[in-house]
């Protein structure tokens, strides 16, 4: 069902709809804050809620049970604690969470998967795990931002 929901904007009325919301984490404080927000906005406007973390293979090998490939599954289970989390946070709001784990290039793992579900934005952190410098959007969200063609909340 869909709601709609005033939005101000630069003074401007304005009437928008929300129905479903996609967060990516890598579970760092900047994702969490993201998960916050997505969730907040999930509530206050009844839409569903979608989580994903992406394995990035860039950075970690498709598993093989090699033991260097054992390294990616860890990875995998760690990201699948970390949807657990937010799923159980959305628990506590009477929020349905759905979430996905996969492998792949992480901005476009979440710019498909915004599309597959035609989500109305997307909620991102600043910057991930990986990034070093604090006063740079992390590249992850750089590119989602630049390639997505939906709207994105940086948080």
């Amino acid at each position: 069902m869909r709601r709609e929901v005033y939005l101000e904007s630069d003074g401007y009325e304005q009437y928008g709809m929300y129905d479903t919301i996609l967060v990516a984490t890598d579970g760092s404080g900047s994702a969490n804050r993201a998960v916050t927000h997505a969730l907040e906005h999930a509530e206050e406007h009844g839409a569903e809620l979608h989580a994903v973390y992406v394995v990035d293979t860039a950075r970690y090998s498709e598993p093989a049970l090699s033991s260097a490939e054992l390294g990616t599954i860890e990875i995998e289970d760690w990201g699948s604690k970390q949807l657990d989390k937010v799923e159980e946070r959305g628990g506590q709001l009477d929020l349905d969470v759905v979430t996905r784990c996969c492998h792949g290039k992480p901005y476009k793992e979440i710019v498909n998967y915004a599309d597959e579900i035609d989500a109305d934005f997307i909620v991102l952190g600043y910057q991930g795990h990986s990034h070093a410098d604090s006063t740079q959007i992390g590249s992850v969200t750089d590119r989602v931002v630049q390639t997505s063609g939906r709207p994105v909340f940086v948080v």
